[in-house]
């Protein structure tokens, strides 16, 4: 599909970098242009229109839970008005995947969910260190029990093989020198006699933070990748982060998340210069990517498989929800209406998870498995439910409150056939030709003008198990 006037590269553009071409997106950022809405996209200052504290997501007895956490950040993804830093803190958070499946516990999960969105588009070696430090991720890896004389590999084995450098670019004795830098990394909390360690196998919990163990850092000559020193751990980021390598695995890492798989070497090359050409800083290479002629080629547009955010979030926002959640949201927290947010996020957080995407879970240490492994019959079968849940008798778009934001999405049309066609506008969708009758005859099913809910629904159930609605 060759991509000709900028409203289709803009929209293709927002499709990967940001959260959805939706029709109030597009209306938002086509007349800026292609370079103007580049530079929309990548500008980091201002407010992202999402102010809900975490506490506004706990349960009655003021508990703040990891149920409470998704729901925060899926609402955050909904509202946001910067999504370009939303979809990197989803790719970062792949990147540098803890699970709260071992992490269980809310403060700690967000805290390093902030970190990496405040450093989503600056410079690597910030985000690297932040992480480095990060409580969540000190004992997601275990290094809280990285000891002199008694060095844990854990994380200086995950520093090299998936955040900077990848596999066959370090040695084991690169490995073991860099876990003694580690050494007395840990967490800790003010006590009445100052900063104390945590104990070893206690989670980290609210007013944890950063602790260097002097007492348990190795000082002796370290060897890593060449370099000789007394290195500690800010050190092995900064050696890490000069590195070649961690510019070319970045670079093709996020081209393959963005873009499609298996890029030309030349490509990740040039991605990868122009990144360490200027000091590794995030938004130069997205810059890079979003400029790159091979990201608007016929082997880009519409062959990159949604990922349950892109399907999920992206259709929620389409319909005009997030305008609805912020308004809630801002409301007195004790109504009604602001606590069945929790309800509804919790019921969008069970349908990624059946999708095969639980936010703040990622399966394992590497992450997800992206592309094609995103589709299964199982994840099918929930891709097509996915319209009961929005428009069916218990859907979302029941909820008198949530319904506002779609004006006249659904109730403007004429006939079946422009129905149809609002309904495949509103979700982005190409339909060929030959598929519209099929469509136009699902919608019949409900009286649109009585129920355009039901007829959406009847709809919609085509639409999302149609191979066209698997691509962004």
């Amino acid at each position: 599909m060759q991509l000709k006037s900028d409203r289709d590269k803009i929209a293709h553009l927002l499709r990967r970098f940001g959260l959805g071409a939706s029709e109030a997106e597009l209306e938002y950022y086509v007349p800026k242009g292609l370079a103007g809405t580049i530079d929309a996209l990548l500008q980091p200052e201002g407010d992202d229109g999402f102010t809900a504290q975490p506490t506004r997501f706990a349960l009655n007895n003021n508990n703040l839970n990891m149920r409470g956490a998704e729901a925060w950040w899926l609402s955050r993804m909904i509202i946001t008005q910067k999504p370009l830093r939303e979809k990197l803190t989803v790719f970062w958070h792949d990147h540098f995947a803890t699970s709260a499946e071992k992490v269980d516990a809310a403060i700690p999960m967000i805290a390093q969910n902030e970190r990496i969105r405040a450093a989503a588009l600056g410079p690597f070696e910030d985000l690297l260190l932040s992480m480095s430090r990060d409580p969540a991720m000190i004992y997601w890896l275990d290094n809280q029990l990285n000891k002199k004389g008694k060095p844990n590999e854990n994380f200086a084995r995950e520093v090299m093989e998936l955040f900077s450098l990848g596999i066959g670019h370090y040695t084991e004795v690169d490995v073991q020198e860099a876990a003694r830098a580690f050494t007395g990394w840990g967490y800790g909390r003010r006590g009445p006699g100052g900063r104390q360690a945590v104990q070893e196998n206690r989670l980290p919990r609210a007013g944890v933070s950063f602790l260097f163990d002097e007492n348990q850092h190795d000082e002796g000559i370290k060897t890593i990748l060449g370099n000789k020193g007394n290195f500690n751990g800010d050190d092995v980021v900064g050696i890490l982060t000069g590195h070649p390598q961690t510019a070319t695995h970045i670079a093709k890492k996020m081209w393959e998340f963005f873009a499609y798989s298996d890029p030309d070497e030349k490509l990740v090359a040039r991605l990868a210069s122009t990144y360490r050409s200027k000091g590794l800083r995030t938004a130069v290479l997205v810059r890079a990517i979003m400029e790159a002629p091979e990201f608007y080629s016929d082997r880009c547009v519409r062959k990159l498989y949604k990922n349950p955010v892109d399907f999920c979030i992206a259709t929620l926002r389409s319909l005009g929800v997030g305008t609805q959640l912020k308004t809630l949201l801002d409301a007195d927290p004790e109504s009604t209406q602001g606590r069945g947010v929790l309800a509804a996020m919790i019921q969008v957080s069970g349908t990624m998870k059946s999708m095969g995407m639980q936010m703040f879970y990622p399966p394992d240490v590497a992450g997800w498995e992206w592309g094609e492994a995103w589709i299964s019959t199982s994840t099918m079968v929930e891709r097509m439910k996915w319209a009961d849940k929005l428009f069916g008798p218990r859907g979302l778009l029941r909820q008198p409150a949530l319904r506002a934001g779609l004006g006249n999405a659904l109730t403007g049309s004429d006939t079946e056939e422009d129905f149809v066609k609002s309904l495949c506008s509103l979700f982005d969708v190409p339909i060929p030709a030959s598929k519209m009758p099929t469509l136009v005859e699902a919608s019949k099913r409900t009286d649109f003008n009585r129920d355009p809910l039901g007829a959406a629904a009847n709809v919609s159930r085509l639409i999302f198990c149609l191979p066209e609605f698997q691509f962004a």
